[in-house]
């Protein structure tokens, strides 16, 4: 793929108003916002076809692929206040509110510096006992031979982790509710992205039906915690009390309204769980096919743990497991693809980028670049030496973004990952069910499509 030859801001008159290549448009394209059957395949075969940088209209608008880590790491890191959240986080603002996730500017860094201290590493290193007894809970509920949809167990436990870690609130009984509604905001994603998907759900369509019941449900659970919590005011240690106790200094003190919480919780409440859900289940994936690599992963947990559960602590003696959860992130990214609007007009080397453009960053692609990885599609976790990653660009590798914006709880993900995995690796291992279809479905997360369904086999340690 040709490189990049740089990236700056630009004034109209100096602009080289010249788009990369791209296909040839059609009406279809152009009209609708859907990237082919599968936009895994979509975009890979831009990237692959048209190299580091390729244009095409889409659902009209003007669309940037950009694949060069020095052209990613320029829009989310050194001119990213000219980049405002792309259409996709726009359509998740009718679910998410002014969250984290989907606010801007002022707001944006407001509610960013209220968070931030839930997020401390001393807070961060509270919560791993609690993560790793939900673990043994749920490891404890499985049988020998039995098959599982591991996708709905991981989805399940780290929805309990972040109900209790962050909200100090057992949410069982609202898991199988919040995996339900969860799987119809998925369904729904490609339809609410068309022109005017905005007003759609308006419509009595039935994916969009259950979309809209899906956020329903999900508010339900969220306002019920917060009304619980206003009658009980007092920090619990938790995300929801810092929320509610929170003030802000440069805007007279003032704390935040219902909506506001609402918001910043329901960001939390599924972005904490629905990824990390997602890592989780391809991790067991790929250990399935891997007889090797999953050898050494229990031979390092029966020598770390023996039989004693994992502390915060043992993080930092598990290096295979967290070669493991890196590897499993490069070749399935839990956020595969991430959109940027440009407030002004821009440039990337040699061609020009209209007001309002977005430019499109997958890190399946950049993740599965050969010029970066050797033998990409393979799984090595072996390949995250010390020297490999003080090589590898910044941004050939960026599972949880970059930037001012880069995920608020990444410290809390990666401790989370591993001492999920080390857990339960002490007690099972995973077969795919044979024929089982194996099929990642790229909406806002990177899902398997068909759920992962799975055999478990008991196991002890030597």
């Amino acid at each position: 793929m040709p490189s990049s030859t740089g990236t700056s801001r630009t004034s109209p008159s100096s602009a080289i108003r010249v788009f990369p290549p791209g296909p040839k448009p059609s009406l279809l394209n152009t009209l609708t916002y859907r990237p082919g059957r599968d936009p895994l395949v979509f975009f890979s075969n831009l990237a692959r076809e048209y190299g580091d940088l390729a244009y095409l209209r889409m659902g009209g608008e003007h669309l940037f692929i950009a694949s060069d880590p020095a052209v990613i790491k320029d829009v989310l890191v050194t001119h990213n206040q000219n980049f405002h959240k792309s259409r996709g986080l726009e359509r998740v603002k009718v679910l998410l509110g002014e969250g984290l996730l989907t606010s801007e500017d002022s707001f944006h860094l407001r509610q960013r510096r209220l968070i931030q201290p839930a997020f401390h590493r001393d807070r961060i290193a509270a919560y791993a006992q609690t993560m790793v007894a939900y673990a043994d809970r749920i490891r404890n509920g499985w049988s020998e031979g039995a098959t599982y949809d591991i996708a709905r167990e991981m989805s399940r436990l780290t929805l309990l982790i972040v109900g209790k870690t962050l909200f100090d609130t057992d949410v069982e009984s609202q898991a199988r509710d919040v995996g339900e509604a969860m799987s119809g905001l998925m369904e729904s994603f490609w339809m609410t992205m068309l022109p005017f998907g905005e007003y759609l759900h308006y419509l009595p369509v039935p994916y969009l039906r259950r979309g809209q019941k899906a956020r329903e449900r999900l508010d339900r659970v969220i306002y019920g915690m917060i009304r619980e919590r206003r009658a009980t005011l007092g920090d619990r240690g938790d995300l929801l009390s810092m929320l509610l106790m929170a003030q802000d200094d440069e805007d007279k003190g003032r704390g935040m309204t219902d909506k506001q919480v609402r918001d910043e919780a329901m960001t939390i409440f599924l972005a904490g769980h629905e990824t990390t859900a997602n890592a989780l289940t391809w991790t067991w994936y790929l250990l399935s096919q891997s007889p090797e690599v999953e050898r050494r992963v229990h031979e390092e947990v029966d020598r770390v743990l023996g039989d004693r559960l994992p502390t915060v602590a043992d993080v930092e003696r598990l290096p295979c497991v967290t070669r493991v959860v890196t590897e499993s992130m490069r070749l399935y990214p839990p956020a595969w693809l991430i959109g940027r609007r440009a407030v002004n007009e821009y440039r990337i080397g040699d061609y020009y980028v209209p007001p309002r453009a977005i430019i499109v960053m997958s890190q399946w692609i950049v993740h599965r670049d050969p010029r970066h990885y050797a033998d990409p599609d393979r799984f090595d976790p072996d390949r995250w030496t010390s020297e490999f990653k003080a090589a590898l660009p910044r941004f050939a590798y960026f599972p949880f973004g970059g930037g001012p914006r880069q995920c608020i709880g990444e410290s809390f993900a990666w401790m989370e990952l591993v001492l999920l995995v080390a857990t339960i690796a002490q007690r099972w291992r995973f077969e795919i069910v044979p024929g089982h279809p194996v099929v990642p479905n790229a909406a806002v997360t990177l899902r398997p499509r068909h759920g992962m369904k799975m055999i478990a086999t008991a196991r002890r340690p030597r």
